[in-house]
């Protein structure tokens, strides 16, 4: 195989390990937080990320890392809940890359199984200092109700487009 073919395949395994490791890195988040988890929960955001949330807006890990610990949160967990993130489309560019897919929160209510939220999600993440994984740097939901930021969320992030751009 010659130099120019070794290297075409070599940077296409990397894209390819790339994608796999951003939605391992998304998937990781509802077996997280569903278990408590606020640490590791935490660990999935850059040291400056955000976890920007229709009703809450959280800045760096430590935010992160509080609102799994909240009473609310733990309340949840008490009662029976599953953080589900659909598949992503992940577009990758060199360190960075966005990622979009659909989340829905089912929580446990009177003996049964109820959907709270429908969630469109945004991600952009950055290629950890020493390429040692991803990390969100940005992630952004906006509940499918109607609203047009919604569903264009998911539109953009198809194209690899920043949230709200």
């Amino acid at each position: 195989m010659s130099g120019d073919r070794l290297a075409a395949v070599e940077a296409r395994l990397r894209h390819l390990e790339d994608e796999r490791d951003i939605a391992r890195v998304m998937a990781s988040y509802g077996p997280l937080v569903d278990g408590g988890d606020a640490d590791g929960v935490a660990a999935l955001w850059a040291p400056d990320g955000v976890y920007d949330i229709d009703e809450l807006f959280l800045a760096g890990r430590e935010q992160v890392r509080g609102m799994v610990r909240s009473a609310a949160h733990q309340g949840w967990i008490r009662q029976g809940c599953a953080h589900v993130v659909g598949p992503p489309h992940v577009t990758v560019d060199g360190d960075e890359a966005v990622a979009v897919c659909h989340s829905l929160m089912v929580v446990h209510e009177a003996g049964r199984y109820v959907v709270r939220r429908a969630t469109a999600n945004h991600w952009r993440l950055r290629r950890a200092a020493g390429g040692t994984g991803w990390q969100v740097v940005t992630r952004t939901n906006r509940i499918l109700d109607g609203r047009p930021e919604s569903p264009a969320l998911l539109a953009g992030g198809v194209r690899g487009e920043p949230a709200g751009g």
